[in-house]
């Protein structure tokens, strides 16, 4: 028991509390680097003149009566992939996002940051789209790791943003001690 309380005595100190803050500085500083740089970026996807986001283009018509049948629009989208991009690339899709006040439908890819824009009454292809935000998503939360492995469950990714969080949590609360600790002791030595 004595051991114990000694032990927890020794970790809640000063010392202890400073050595853990600086151990947690040290590994939340690498992981906020990453996470700030990444955030600033995807917090400006849409005001990138296209080049993070991709814009979306307008079709002829928001008239969903007038639109050739999504099966068909599907096989354009893959045609198109294979001629214009890759024809080794796969087409599993993500989704499928139809944009009827557009006049639109987007094709986008799971495998490869690819999506493919296509007015939905005529098929013309609007726009191919190197999707460079969901690029950028993927590394802000280490999902790429999951999706470049295979993993089920995006593991990686929560394990990435467990430690993180925990670190950044460990991080505040310690220098909270501290900062709380020292202003005790000041006020302390003032009243001497």
């Amino acid at each position: 028991m004595n051991g114990s309380i000694r032990k927890r005595n020794r970790v809640l100190s000063d010392k202890g509390l400073r050595s853990l803050h600086r151990f947690a500085a040290a590994v939340i500083s690498l992981i906020f680097v990453f996470v700030a740089t990444t955030g600033i970026l995807l917090g400006w996807k849409k005001n990138s003149g296209g080049y993070i986001h991709p814009d979306s283009y307008a079709g002829t018509t928001s008239d969903l009566g007038n639109w050739l049948p999504l099966d068909s629009l599907k096989t354009i989208a893959f045609r198109t992939l294979h001629d214009s991009v890759n024809p080794d690339l796969r087409t599993d899709l993500d989704r499928i996002d139809i944009r009827p006040d557009k006049g639109m439908v987007k094709f986008v890819f799971a495998y490869h940051y690819h999506g493919i824009q296509l007015d939905g009454a005529t098929g013309r292809v609007l726009h191919l789209e190197r999707r460079r935000s969901d690029i950028i998503e993927d590394l802000h939360d280490m999902s790429f790791i999951d999706r470049l492995l295979g993993i089920r469950g995006e593991t990686v990714k929560l394990i990435y943003t467990s430690i993180a969080g925990l670190s950044l949590l460990l991080f505040t609360v310690t220098g909270f001690m501290i900062w709380l600790r020292r202003r005790k002791m000041i006020r302390a030595s003032n009243k001497n």
